[in-house]
């Protein structure tokens, strides 16, 4: 197994950020399925809790990597976000 401080000299900062962003997306769909499918209530609410913290783990992530200009999400236009909102507005 590679020494952390030798897997750091392969991985800048943006590498480093861009796995965790990936890890803590694998994270919340693992809990995110444990809580849908558990049948235990008091573990379904601790799972959703969890989960809970781990997307704003994934969102904070998000921003750092934004930021920092390691994540650039371009605006959708206006009219898009028109039409999806007219398509899911009758969506029971």
């Amino acid at each position: 197994m590679m020494e952390p401080n030798k897997c750091a000299q392969f991985m800048g900062e943006k590498e480093i950020c861009q796995d965790g962003l990936l890890s803590q997306k694998h994270i919340t769909d693992s809990y995110n399925t444990y809580a849908g499918e558990c049948v235990n209530e008091q573990l379904r609410s601790t799972f959703l809790n969890i989960l809970d913290d781990e997307h704003r783990i994934q969102a904070d992530m998000f921003c750092t990597m934004q930021s920092n200009g390691w994540y650039q999400v371009e605006p959708a236009p206006q009219q898009k976000v028109q039409q999806a909102k007219q398509k899911f507005a009758h969506q029971p």
